[in-house]
């Protein structure tokens, strides 16, 4: 996320990881009803003086399966997209299994930008992930293709930056703007 550093975005996913879905609505409801307050509130809540015991209260968190009120393919895409947040800028690598990850790009493409999603930024564009069903195009009409890792899709249509070379094709340039 713009201005949240390493350290940030592990304090989110504490929070994330150890609220409830009544929880969630009384801090929405607390923050006025706007995200990006209830995120800062729960990131200053939760993240340590120390990121290694920020890193302790993530471990005891992480096995947890309460969640905010969202549709589940959001715990996916909060892994998958926060994980990569943590690991890129800390060159960290990791291989994930194709099928969750097409399954949180499906979601992220079935929602609106207003809501997290990416939706509005792959308009108009085909997404064809190279490590995926062979048959699985993503995205509406005949417009310019992308094709690049079901991953580095994924992180484009959140917003997130992908390396030199992940997204190849003509709309490549559209979506990573």
């Amino acid at each position: 996320m713009p201005g949240w550093d390493v350290h940030d975005v592990l304090a989110h996913l504490v929070d994330d990881a150890s609220t409830t879905r009544l929880g969630f609505l009384r801090r929405l409801a607390a923050a006025g009803f706007d995200f990006d307050r209830c995120n800062a509130r729960g990131i200053a809540r939760e993240r340590r003086a120390d990121p290694r015991d920020t890193l302790a209260a993530f471990r005891a968190v992480s096995g947890r399966t309460t969640s905010a009120p969202a549709p589940l393919p959001t715990r996916l895409v909060e892994a998958f997209v926060h994980g990569e947040d943590i690991r890129r800028p800390l060159a960290l690598t990791r291989r994930y299994p194709a099928g969750p990850v097409l399954e949180a790009l499906r979601h992220q493409l079935r929602t609106s930008g207003r809501l997290g999603g990416g939706r509005d930024r792959a308009a108009g564009l085909r997404l064809v992930p190279a490590d995926a069903d062979p048959g699985a195009v993503l995205g509406a009409g005949t417009g310019p293709e992308v094709h690049g890792s079901v991953l580095a899709l994924l992180l484009a249509v959140s917003g997130r930056p992908v390396g030199p070379g992940e997204l190849t094709g003509p709309g490549a340039a559209a979506l990573t703007r």
